[in-house]
């Protein structure tokens, strides 16, 4: 027995010196996957040298590590030297961001070579160095042996760190410069693996990051998936777990950005713990340069005829009044408000003039490329940049997108259908130009029968139906009708025509995937909507007038009418950023996928988007009855 021992031992010994390996004692901090890492080779290769390791990974344990068959290439880097200084004298309406597109630079380094521009403004006459580099090309061999991968069509951070095994954070730290949504073409630097190292990707999943303190029962209720279709998918974390940062493959139909779930509404007040004082910036277009303060019947008549003027006006007034409110909490502000006149070099000039490195968060702007100009110069300095009345361009990983989007309204619509068991029919009427919306609609419901709008003499849409185009259409039971149109006559036709047919036995519920203009103004008659019990996925919901509401008395006792929509969109999102703010260290900390708060009009529960920043998931179906719009069940 004694002889096999050895015989075994001889011939492991063996097979270790001719695979070549490395010894290594873990260090406080390391992991199988840092390891592995370090050395260049998977988990695996490390468990099948080291089987005990999977259940006694501890400190001071040696493992035998396989040399990678990696090779640490040196690969192209490029360097800029300072080689001198140019003098420049600073002109009217010159900015630190013009010159340095001007000759090539950053601001930062503007800011370098003249020191006394962390404390003052860039002044006209101002005689400042501007540094000249020269680009250098030189092999740099890296510790941790990286190559440059070019991304692919269709890539993404998350496919990407799913491939190299590298969880987006370490992605994102091995390319500091790499933007907030990458693009195909764009080079980076990943692990040097080998290419048959690499996982696998392909259309027919899509990849998830493990958010921290997700299990897997939290991933049940957002993915639908159990544990052991997860680890099917997933077999690594049957061996190491769920780990935060961990990239998941999922199948490719979960749309996690549009997938939302029921959470119950936090209440924030009973979390306040952070009293320090909130600074917040409030940048929206007064355009104050083009009020004539002298004549106030001219102001009064610009603000009853600008719509925009009107709009910023009243969210402003919905802003101080949650200020109010939060004071009153204990919560105190220092709020800064900044004309941006609507202009890009406004918006410029505002950010070379001041310091807004130490702001809590900033409110606006309205127009989409100023707030992008504003959201990308501050995202160094992770400065919340909350976008509550625009649709970002780009959601930066500073940007809090707070109007859903309608890819996430039109699920939940065809969700809230799917779960009707009392519909016998669905049929789908709409315009030409939604032909592509109605055969989605056909695939969801094949049995669906779908009506299209007449064309004219001249081919185009003519937006109308003729009567007979719904003839046998309608039988007894439920039929839920999408109307699917941008256009007032085709709405307003199709509502009267279906409300005349919803009768006795026949019902009728008409919903629809895009609530636009078309489904309001004169033409349409609310009395048929109300009928018709007219459903849609909205952004907020009409105040309940039956119920005491604080705000909306204090504000009729002030200003003598009922707050318009912008009025209470001030009033909730501000009131939502100084309560979040006051229960953490910051708005990142207090923006979790499990915190969902509402307000007057409106809610807001955000998820990190699959490109950094996050967007509110939080909305409502309304419907409807008895001519109020109310929150359907």
């Amino acid at each position: 027995m004694r002889n096999i021992l050895i015989i075994i031992l001889i011939a492991f010994s063996t097979a270790l010196s001719a695979q070549n390996y490395k010894e290594h004692k873990i260090k406080a901090g390391e992991t199988i996957e840092s390891v592995a890492k370090q050395y260049l080779v998977t988990p695996s290769d490390i468990y099948a040298l080291n089987p005990d390791a999977k259940t006694k990974f501890q400190l001071n344990t040696v493992l035998l590590i396989p040399i990678s068959k990696v090779k640490n290439e040196a690969i192209d880097e490029e360097k800029r030297d300072l080689i001198g200084y140019k003098t420049h004298k600073v002109r009217r309406k010159e900015t630190l961001y013009s010159l340095s597109k001007k000759y090539n630079i950053s601001e930062e380094d503007i800011k370098k070579a003249n020191r006394f521009l962390y404390s003052e403004n860039l002044k006209k006459g101002n005689k400042i160095k501007i540094p000249k580099f020269r680009t250098v090309l030189y092999k740099k061999s890296f510790i941790n042996t990286l190559k440059k991968y070019t991304v692919q069509p269709k890539e993404g951070k998350w496919r990407i760190a799913y491939k190299f095994e590298i969880t987006v954070a370490e992605l994102e730290g091995l390319n500091p410069l790499m933007k907030d949504m990458i693009q195909p073409g764009d080079v980076l630097n990943v692990p040097n693996i080998s290419d048959d190292e690499e996982k696998l990707t392909t259309d027919i999943y899509n990849y998830y990051e493990v958010l921290p303190k997700e299990g897997f029962y939290r991933l049940k209720v957002k993915l639908g998936l159990t544990q052991d279709q997860l680890e099917d998918l997933n077999p690594e974390i049957k061996v190491d777990g769920l780990k935060e940062g961990m990239i998941l493959k999922i199948p490719a139909e979960i749309n996690v950005a549009g997938r939302f779930e029921n959470v119950e509404t936090t209440s924030l007040l009973s979390g306040i713990t952070n009293f320090k004082t909130k600074k917040i910036a409030l940048m929206l277009p007064y355009r104050l340069h083009r009020i004539d303060t002298d004549s106030i019947e001219e102001t009064k008549e610009m603000i009853k005829t600008s719509a925009l003027l009107s709009a910023v006006l009243d969210f402003h007034v919905g802003l101080t009044m949650a200020l109010d409110s939060a004071k009153q909490l204990g919560i105190s502000t220092d709020l800064k408000v900044f004309d941006t006149q609507r202009r890009i070099s406004t918006i410029n000039t505002l950010l070379d003039d001041n310091d807004f490195s130490d702001y809590d968060a900033v409110i606006g702007p309205m127009k989409e490329d100023c707030f992008d100009r504003v959201a990308s110069r501050l995202k160094g300095d992770r400065v919340p940049v909350i976008a509550a009345m625009t649709m970002p361009k780009e959601v930066y990983a500073n940007v809090f997108q707070t109007i859903p989007e309608n890819k996430l309204l039109q699920k939940a619509m065809l969700d809230f259908v799917k779960a009707d068991s009392t519909k016998t029919k669905v049929v789908v009427i709409a315009d030409q130009a939604n032909r592509t919306k109605s055969e989605m609609l056909k695939r969801e419901f094949p049995g669906a029968k779908l009506i299209y709008s007449r064309k004219n003499k001249e081919g185009g849409d003519g937006y109308y139906l003729y009567p007979q185009d719904l003839e046998n259409v309608f039988s007894a039971g439920k039929t839920i009708v999408f109307l699917e149109t941008n256009n007032n006559n085709l709405a307003s036709s199709a509502i009267s025509m279906i409300n005349g047919i919803s009768v006795e036995k026949t019902e009728i519920v008409l919903v629809t995937l895009d609530k636009n203009k078309a489904f309001e103004g004169k033409n349409i008659d609310n009395n048929d909507l109300s009928n018709l019990k007219f459903h849609y996925a909205s952004v907020n919901r009409d105040v309940d007038e039956t119920q005491s509401n604080g705000f909306v008395e204090n504000y009729r006792k002030i200003y003598g009418v009922s707050p318009s929509k912008f009025a209470v969109r001030g009033f909730d999102v501000t009131l939502d950023l100084l309560m979040r703010l006051a229960s953490k260290d910051n708005l990142y900390e207090a923006s979790g996928n499990d915190i969902e708060t509402e307000y007057i009009e409106n809610k807001f529960r955000y998820n990190k988007s699959l490109f950094g920043g996050y967007v509110n998931e939080a909305f409502y179906i309304v419907k409807y009855d008895d001519l109020r719009i109310v929150k359907a069940n």
